[in-house]
């Protein structure tokens, strides 16, 4: 199905695909340390999702679901049948959305950070984004509202709900998304899912909880887990052991 926008992307090098799916808020320049290091063995493209860095936002739902059909179409447009893919956080969860929808597609999966649903985030982190989340949403509706009220007059507020409006869809991909049951990575029986190759990486003060990172881990088939000494940000903290980590990972030959 053709895209209704066009992702922004960089590329480097050539080999297996190996896509990398940047956290919310964020673009693909967030893995600066991840494609110097592994374009010299992969072709390693690292997407802008939609409505994030240089990507449009389009007309589609601003769901992780629909970040994944994104995935799959940007895939088929660039003639990619299948790819290692590596998600930080939201781009963690778009990489196992996607993973379970389109298994043949992916050869192994590294999920950094991700998570199941919010109750996996941390109070101390996931508190603060509902309020945000409630504030920017309350303030979208007011400012929709006075827009209307004052169409076509100077400083109508269209652009204050806009703005409104865009904060609160991208907190609420981190309060509504992306919903996964662990009886859905625990219980599938697609064989392609099964033989997958996965790696659940996170770091030991990381806002994901521990124990969800771990129930994560347990509920996935063909699945190993490292916990590297670090927060959320691994990969751009500590992104030689966190390299050393996936290279390891991806060309292990059992």
């Amino acid at each position: 199905m053709a895209m209704d926008i066009k992702l922004y992307y960089t590329e480097e090098g050539s080999g297996t695909p190996l896509i990398l799916l940047h956290g919310n808020g964020e673009d693909g320049s967030y893995f600066v340390h991840q494609i110097k290091y592994f374009k010299n063995r992969y072709r390693v493209i690292a997407l802008d999702t939609r409505g994030h860095g240089q990507s449009p936002r389009g007309e589609k739902p601003f769901t992780i679901r629909q970040f994944a059909e994104d995935l799959h179409d940007f895939m088929d447009e660039k003639g990619i049948g299948k790819a290692h893919i590596l998600g930080f956080s939201d781009g963690g969860n778009i990489a196992l959305v996607f993973a379970l929808k389109y298994p043949e597609r992916v050869d192994h999966l590294v999920l950094n950070g991700a998570n199941l649903d919010a109750s996996g985030v941390k109070p101390s982190t996931q508190i603060p984004i509902v309020i945000g989340y409630w504030i920017a949403s309350a303030f979208a509706s007011f400012g929709k509202n006075l827009s209307v009220k004052n169409a076509g007059k100077k400083g109508d507020g269209s652009s204050f709900a806009e703005k409104a409006r865009r904060n609160a869809e991208m907190l609420g991909l981190m309060v509504n998304d992306p919903n996964i049951r662990p009886e859905e990575l625990s219980e599938n029986k697609n064989p392609y899912f099964i033989k997958m190759k996965k790696l659940v990486i996170a770091g030991d003060k990381d806002m994901i909880k521990d124990e969800h990172t771990r129930l994560i881990y347990a509920s996935l088939p063909n699945a190993e887990i490292r916990v590297l000494h670090g927060t959320h940000f691994i990969a751009k903290e500590k992104y030689r052991e966190f390299n050393h980590a996936v290279e390891e990972f991806l060309e292990r030959k059992l």
